[in-house]
């Protein structure tokens, strides 16, 4: 985050986030296309057994292209052991001195902080509780199988890989010409169902264009801390909305206090509380 806000021009940064963060959509995708076929020949464990050696493969890949990285950039005065470990000392306390001025009560009062973080839990919300939800509401309630429940679930998230692309030009374009950052179960048949719900979902995805550019717009210098307090809090409707959808929809029986109502809810006071407080204009937290 703090490379993108140097390197990449303001009227570039759209697409460049969206190429990105286009990645949980792909896989998204992905998952919901490996899923059904790894439960029914090898079991539901096999998903999670899977997917966590792609993700401990991808770590590794990723932290050895890191150390090739920093052992190219060092000096060839610094390659002996005990200037390494010097190094890499006095790299740890520069961190935890760099750590210790971040100026967090200054952050923590900006209502355009507030609402980047309420914002990224709402969005989260609906993504996090829709994406582990809905096949089961394809299968229970429109009584497709399980394959074709997450065939169809594939839908929302193909819809939001073209939405943002489309969505990042357009925010590109906008800004280039000159607008301020800132600115820029109901009784249907059961195709209509997943047309409106494939719709709802993919335009979500306007928000990469929005939420996840303004960490850099309003601080570059504090643009990865602000990228990290705000995910902190998208984590969290990952854990406990996904759980208290299944708790509700135990209790209720009801897809739309369960799953849909909570979802709307907080897509709409997000959108409410950004409109009312974002801000893209940069932000002197050390003043």
């Amino acid at each position: 985050m703090f490379h993108w806000s140097r390197s990449i021009p303001l009227q570039e940064r759209s697409r460049a986030v969206a190429f990105v963060f286009g990645g949980l959509s792909v896989g998204s995708v992905a998952g919901l296309i490996l899923a059904p076929a790894l439960i029914q020949h090898y079991g539901w464990e096999s998903v999670f057994y899977l997917f966590g050696l792609f993700g401990i493969a991808w770590f590794v890949g990723f932290q050895t292209m890191v150390e090739q990285e920093a052992s190219y950039a060092e000096p060839a005065a610094n390659s002996s052991n005990h200037q390494e470990e010097k190094s890499q000392g006095s790299s740890l306390a520069e961190l935890d001195e760099s750590v210790k001025d971040v100026p967090w009560r200054a952050i923590f009062k900006s209502p355009a902080v507030w609402a980047m973080i309420y914002a990224h839990f709402c969005g989260s919300w609906g993504h996090y509780t829709c994406l582990s939800w809905l096949p089961t509401y394809f299968s229970e309630a429109l009584n497709l199988n399980l394959t074709e429940a997450a065939w169809v679930s594939i839908l929302p998230p193909l819809a939001s890989v073209f939405v943002t692309n489309l969505a990042a030009q357009l925010a590109d374009k906008l800004i280039a010409s000159g607008v301020e950052t800132t600115t820029v179960d109901l009784g249907l048949p059961p195709w209509e169902v997943v047309g409106i719900l494939t719709a709802g979902l993919a335009l979500s995805s306007f928000a990469l264009s929005g939420l996840y550019c303004t960490h850099q717009d309003i601080s570059p210098e504090y643009a990865s801390i602000l990228l990290g307090i705000t995910s902190t809090s998208g984590a969290v409707p990952g854990i406990v909305g996904v759980a208290l959808t299944g708790y509700l929809l135990d209790t209720t029986h009801s897809w739309t206090i369960s799953l849909f109502a909570p979802s709307i809810f907080f897509y709409l006071t997000g959108t409410i509380v950004w409109l009312v407080f974002a801000s893209s204009k940069p932000q002197n937290f050390s003043s």
